[in-house]
């Protein structure tokens, strides 16, 4: 009996532990109520280049974690000068796709992720996020800048922030992202969450959503 429960304890840590590795990369993006979007000078308008802008995803479950890919419907950059001012992005739900499986499982992967346990595209065929604020980012080699701005998701709208390097040129913008995440159940996403009590242990999917991005805007 002893070497049964010890057994039983054994499993039930490298789960945890497995759980704890699998976890989405990056800090998680500071989350407040919607903001009000300022009307800002700009001087410049970019329309985003939907071809050559991505959005990188990641979750997780306990025992592995699931990458893949979205992309923007449309989009658009203002400029002032050399800053970032506005900007606002429809992010197309149905492009979501997997890049860590093929074939069936991935099929059924993105079917379940666009189904209405999740982001219920049928219902909800746009994600939108619309610039509310960017501030000065100093000693940070990986970024310049703290984009905020709302996201809304289903039927939820939360501003975000997050780092980013941004250059603005004469002809265009790049902005680019390390590893953040957001937590999906801010947006209303519960299923397998941690968060509702008639979830197993072995079957909690984790609340953070690792996001990378991208973009490219002329």
């Amino acid at each position: 009996m002893k070497t049964l429960k010890n057994y039983l304890f054994l499993f039930s840590l490298v789960l945890l532990v497995a759980s704890c590795k699998s976890e989405p990369k990056g800090e998680k993006a500071a989350t407040s109520e919607a903001a009000p979007v300022k009307e800002m000078s700009a001087s410049k308008s970019f329309n985003v280049n939907t071809a050559n802008t991505i959005i990188n995803w990641s979750g997780s479950k306990i025992g592995g974690t699931h990458t893949g890919e979205l992309k923007l419907k449309s989009g658009s950059v203002q400029v002032d000068g050399d800053k970032i001012t506005g900007g606002k992005f429809t992010i197309d739900m149905s492009s979501l796709s997997n890049t860590d499986m093929d074939g069936e499982g991935a099929a059924n992967l993105v079917g379940h992720l666009l189904s209405p346990d999740f982001f219920d595209v049928a219902k909800f065929p746009n994600a939108t996020f619309e610039i509310t604020k960017v501030t000065n980012l100093a000693g940070n080699p990986d970024a310049n800048c703290m984009v905020y701005g709302n996201l809304t998701m289903k039927e939820t709208t939360k501003q975000i922030g997050f780092k980013a390097k941004a250059n603005v040129g004469p002809n265009g913008v790049n902005v680019s992202t390390g590893d953040f995440t957001i937590d999906r159940t801010d947006f209303g996403i519960k299923y397998g969450s941690s968060k509702l009590a008639d979830v197993a242990k072995d079957k909690v999917i984790s609340d953070k959503i690792g996001l990378k991005i991208n973009l490219s805007a002329s």
